[in-house]
């Protein structure tokens, strides 16, 4: 296990990004010196990174011309930069982004003797037909249900046999983030969570569509999603950098799953509003790749020490429409 030195700064990847800009808010919130990596144009052009101080901020094309150049001294690495729309179809753009550069980023710091934590997805899981545990021996038979996905578990599979051949940095931890949730996501359009688009269509029409089961064991809104929220992930974080967690590929959920009509009603009452649900169809071209249930378990993250309680969905949902609407408003 190594200790790393707080006065080293640490490289957040996807730094303008939802969970990156909450992370790096944490970071300068605690006196954590930090670098800042991603799209330049990311920084300026988000409305919701307002009054984040990033620190250096360094363009993601030019990261590894950089690190080679200035050699700075780092406290860790935390890998969140990725393209996450799971309707991407490009493969080849896919596997550049968040495959290759994230082995690129492993070498480096496995090179520099540098700790890395990375983020990689539930979207592995697939259909949840082999469960939701993190047991590294079942990782190699998990079968994604879109490219998305697949390029999360490629990263994985090499991760594990750069392990296997010693081929590491000092140390490394892969969190599967299920459905986060929080302040900071509105640029990710369709693929923000149920929480935003429900209020966006609450205070604009009163009314919240969500997609109709297509399945005859899910009633319409009783899809299931582990919904955490992303101050909890930034926890997490903050605890796998403290604590050095030697290695390992980690769920991160709450190990509660909680259906879409729950966290619409919990929406609805944080607005104050009553209750309107509309179901439509789920579009074809997605129904295949839905997944229709997941669930952390958190054993093996509570084993490696990782204590705090979870925010429970009701309460995360209040604390984030009151921002939301402080925002907006």
């Amino acid at each position: 296990m190594v200790v790393v030195s707080d006065s080293r700064a640490i490289l957040v990847t996807g730094a303008a990004g939802f969970i990156g800009a909450r992370f790096v808010e944490s970071c300068a919130a605690r006196g954590i010196p930090r670098i800042s990596v991603d799209a330049r144009r990311h920084f300026a052009e988000r409305p919701e990174h307002r009054g984040v101080d990033f620190g250096q901020i360094v363009d993601r094309d030019e990261l590894f011309d950089w690190l080679n150049k200035d050699q700075p001294e780092l406290r860790a690495i935390v890998h969140l930069g990725a393209c996450t729309d799971t309707r991407q179809m490009d493969v080849a753009y896919l596997s550049r982004v968040n495959v290759e550069y994230s082995r690129m980023l492993w070498q480096y710091a496995t090179t520099a003797r540098v700790p890395l934590v990375y983020a990689s997805s539930a979207a592995t899981y697939g259909d949840g037909a082999l469960g939701h545990a993190d047991d590294e021996s079942v990782i190699p038979r998990l079968h994604p249900l879109n490219p998305y996905g697949d390029s999360k578990q490629q990263f994985d599979l090499w991760a594990l046999a750069e392990d296997r051949a010693g081929r590491n940095p000092p140390a490394w931890c892969g969190f599967k983030f299920f459905n986060v949730y929080g302040f900071g996501e509105r640029h990710k359009g369709p693929m923000a969570s149920v929480v935003l688009h429900a209020f966006d269509q609450i205070r604009n029409t009163g009314v919240v569509r969500l997609f109709r089961s297509h399945r005859p064991d899910f009633a319409d809104g009783h899809q299931v999603r582990d919904f955490i929220d992303v101050n909890d992930v930034v926890n997490a974080l903050h605890f796998a950098l403290d604590a050095s967690v030697p290695r390992g590929i980690v769920n991160l959920g709450t190990g509660e799953g909680r259906t879409f009509l729950d966290v619409t009603r919990a929406t609805f009452d944080a607005l104050g509003a009553p209750v309107r649900i509309e179901f439509i169809d789920t579009p074809p071209d997605l129904r295949e790749r839905y997944q229709y249930f997941t669930q952390a378990t958190t054993a093996r993250l509570r084993s490696i020490g990782y204590a705090a309680p979870f925010t429970p969905v009701e309460r995360g949902v209040r604390a984030y429409v009151r921002r939301l609407t402080e925002t907006a408003d």
